[in-house]
């Protein structure tokens, strides 16, 4: 003998499981246009930018140590010069491209203006 609640909890939901189903796959859809893909590209393009520099380059490290590329090492590694005689060797994938290029604009910035005069 069983109770109508019994009976309500042990019967199956009725038709919802598709729009549960299609939920999933949008939010998952939703979530590799906006987080996954975009920082794939971003990966890509620093990976291209750190391959892409050269020895003389004004650039600036992850850690916010502004240089000047002396000499790029076999190993992957760049010596960049900080100061007057002053040497580092870091890792090629330690420039950052965001801050570099940030750097190199306002760097640009003044000339421009006064070529504009």
């Amino acid at each position: 003998m069983t109770t109508n609640l019994e009976t309500i909890l042990l019967q199956a939901p009725a038709g919802g499981g598709t729009i549960q189903l299609v939920f999933l796959i949008g939010m998952i859809v939703v979530m590799y246009f906006f987080m996954i893909r975009p920082q794939a590209k971003r990966a890509k393009e620093q990976k291209k930018f750190a391959a892409s520099i050269e020895p003389g380059e004004k650039i600036v490290t992850t850690a916010g140590i502004h240089g000047t590329i002396r000499r790029s090492n076999e190993d992957g590694t760049l010596q960049i010069e900080v100061s007057a005689n002053t040497y580092l060797t870091i890792d090629r994938t330690a420039v950052s491209m965001e801050m570099t290029n940030a750097y190199r604009k306002k760097q640009n910035a003044p000339a421009a203006a006064e070529a504009k005069k």
